[in-house]
């Protein structure tokens, strides 16, 4: 009888199950996958992904801890310090994350082996590089079949990263409206004649969603699917994806630090003073840093070892983040998109199999910088709600207030009526003050901008 529950996730997957135990997170290896975990085992192929980087490290721990029949054996995995999903990524995470699966694929059939799935939600982002989770997404490969994994492949990754590439534009909400993968069918819909004209687009999309529209009949495979034959369309996928670019676009957020430069030391100033309060806090482990932009502010808490999640509304942002993440050698800084006035909703079978940003994003500090007028007066957010979503997600709290009379609030109700009496900081603290102690309070020389340090109550 299971004493400990699986994860809500982990009802896909006959072969094992994610459970937690104490606080630490495990994966069960059922009878049922002893044959294939004993082959990616023996045959080299689990300790080649481990020793190169690309697949979580994992530890044997020869005790059924759940007390099912169906243990064959537990395995201890590396521990993730926070988990984001598909649709809360740049295009150039899912990018990695598309060619870090066709990778794994393509290096695990000399070992006999083949990746039975293909869906983001087996990557992480985790030490600067996107890594696979999943120890038990792999099987002995069958050349009498054809990759069982392909149209996965080509809903979850192929058709989004193809139609950002098209577009020009960020499309990662389509990703929540169809976490299982982007039909075909509206891919093919959506995707530019010009598309028809690529080799591998019309290959891989237009008539693959031909030959398995509903009602034909299946196409007859041939008697095997040799390595050769694997590996080629491996190699053509690969080819397609490296080829694609990134949407840039110019927002209101593109230059904003160049902007916001050339007013004097601003800058400067709210460094100094965060810094300050950064090393009169000990024992932070981890840090968000909301609407962090292209993470200026998030270097702070992360250059001190404190794991640091960068969440921004902004695409462009995020994106440029995540490539320089993955050239800094000490930043441990998770790049995220988030509009704050519409987090992450828990989604899935019954609501629970992806857990909304809210119940994921519980960290020892978070830092609000010029965003408190973009909540409440671009996104009509009170105080109060602001103070509300802040205190579910931190202890400790560094949140800059930016009165009405500064020109970035003037120009946000240029094209809008002032319906904000309330924008006062007297009124701003007195919200504050029903979840948080004020600590600190302290005004950016050379602004109005007032900078305070809060404690949870």
């Amino acid at each position: 009888m299971l004493s400990l529950q699986s994860h809500p996730a982990s009802y896909r997957d006959p072969s094992g199950f994610i459970f937690e135990k104490d606080g630490v997170i495990y994966r069960q290896v059922n009878q049922s996958y002893k044959e294939d975990f004993e082959l990616f085992d023996a045959s080299g192929c689990l300790n080649h992904f481990i020793e190169k980087g690309v697949l979580v490290n994992v530890q044997q721990v020869k005790e059924n801890l759940t007390g099912t029949e169906n243990w064959y054996t537990t395995l201890l995995p590396e521990q993730l310090s926070f988990i984001s999903y598909p649709y809360e990524w740049s295009f150039d995470m899912l990018k990695d994350a598309a060619l870090l699966t066709l990778q794994l694929a393509k290096e695990a059939i000399p070992f006999g082996m083949i990746l039975k799935d293909a869906t983001p939600y087996n990557i992480q982002w985790h030490k600067r590089r996107m890594i696979f989770i999943d120890t038990l997404s792999f099987e002995k490969y069958d050349d009498s079949k054809p990759w069982i994994a392909y149209r996965q492949f080509c809903e979850c990754f192929l058709g989004p990263l193809l139609l950002m590439h098209y577009s020009k534009q960020h499309l990662q909400n389509l990703l929540l409206a169809y976490p299982e993968g982007i039909p075909l069918s509206i891919t093919k819909s959506l995707l530019p004649f010009r598309s028809w004209f690529s080799f591998f687009t019309y290959l891989h999309i237009h008539l693959h969603e031909k030959l398995t529209r509903p009602g034909k009949p299946t196409p007859k495979q041939s008697a095997t699917f040799s390595k050769t034959k694997m590996l080629n369309l491996l190699n053509s996928l690969e080819v397609i994806i490296k080829k694609l670019k990134a949407p840039v676009q110019k927002t209101n957020w593109s230059e904003y630090y160049e902007e916001a430069g050339l007013r004097g030391d601003y800058i400067q100033q709210k460094e100094k003073i965060i810094q300050g309060w950064l090393s009169e806090l000990p024992g932070l482990k981890t840090a968000i840093d909301l609407g962090a932009n292209d993470g200026y502010f998030s270097q702070l808490p992360a250059a001190k070892n404190i794991y640091t999640i960068a969440a921004e509304a902004d695409a462009n942002c995020i994106n440029n983040l995540y490539i320089q993440s993955k050239q800094k050698a000490t930043a441990s800084i998770h790049p995220l998109i988030l509009d704050l006035a519409n987090p992450t909703p828990a989604i899935g079978v019954n609501n629970k199999e992806r857990s909304s940003f809210l119940h994921r994003a519980k960290v020892d500090l978070a830092m609000a910088l010029a965003l408190i007028h973009h909540l409440s007066v671009g996104k009509n957010m009170s105080f109060d709600q602001c103070a509300d979503l802040f205190s579910s997600v931190t202890g400790k709290l560094i949140i800059e207030f930016v009165p009405k009379e500064d020109e970035k609030v003037q120009l946000l109700l240029l094209h809008k009526k002032d319906i904000y009496p309330s924008y006062t900081i007297e009124e701003f603290e007195q919200a504050f003050s029903k979840y948080f102690n004020i600590e600190k309070k302290q005004i950016i020389p050379g602004t109005q901008r007032v900078l305070y340090l809060m404690n949870k109550l």
